[in-house]
């Protein structure tokens, strides 16, 4: 069965996502087609069919095993089995029961299946794990975008999660560097010489660090016995 968004998004081409230029997917762009649909099915029907929470489910999704399938484009779940037949089988993984409720999949799309089907397209085009898009963007914020970005062209969603990325790297390398050095942030500060609420912007993403000056840099560099260029590297 053919959903109507998959209709309204068919024309939304890899090219218009990125910049025209080759690069890798995750996987053979003719499955992708599918693998959005089934994505999106699942997380629609867990939802508005099964009444499970967005992000229970897909918390499930992610720690099944079954999104690393989806990571690599594994045929015999992408185009072997529909979305619902895929819910269940995250139930099952899961060790939960599984109702037994009939496959329904719906013509009008729903904020479930778009999050499900731009999820997957993000997944392919980027080759990000769902995990990482997860800890970056939780489901429930890609599901928050719907409106309106459901009648935007698929590249301003690609576009708004890849400064969400970017800034959840920045973010978690500045943390994970602090913390290796196991200092405080008051204590990088002080050893340092940068203002604690600078580190604190830096560590928030709410400032880029790959911006900042040269001199700042190799403070917190200095102090965290790496070089300035681990800082900025994406």
């Amino acid at each position: 069965m053919i959903h109507a968004c998959d209709k309204e998004y068919h024309s939304h081409t890899v090219a218009e996502a990125g910049s025209g230029q080759s690069q890798l997917h995750a996987y053979d762009e003719d499955y992708l087609p599918l693998a959005q649909r089934v994505l999106g099915d699942m997380l629609d029907y867990a939802v508005n069919t099964l009444d499970y929470d967005l992000q229970d489910f897909y918390t499930m999704f992610l720690i099944s095993g079954m999104a690393a399938q989806f990571e690599i484009g594994n045929c015999a779940f992408v185009a072997g089995k529909n979305g619902c037949e895929i819910a269940k089988e995250v139930l099952r993984l899961s060790g939960l029961s599984v109702p037994d409720v009939e496959d329904l999949m719906y013509l009008d799309k729903s904020p479930e299946y778009w999050t499900g089907w731009v999820l997957a397209y993000y997944q392919w085009y980027r080759v990000e794990n769902f995990k990482q898009i997860q800890n970056a963007v939780p489901v429930t914020e890609v599901c928050g975008m719907y409106d309106p970005l459901h009648e935007a062209d698929i590249s301003k969603f690609v576009e708004i999660m890849d400064e969400r990325m970017q800034k959840a790297r920045q973010e978690s390398r500045l943390k994970r560097l602090r913390a290796y050095a196991k200092l405080s942030q008051r204590e990088l500060a002080a050893q340092s010489g940068v203002p604690l609420r600078q580190i604190q912007l830096f560590e928030q993403g709410e400032r880029d660090i790959g911006k900042t000056q040269a001199r700042t840099l190799q403070k917190l560099a200095r102090v965290l016995h790496v070089s300035a260029e681990t800082l900025t590297d994406s």
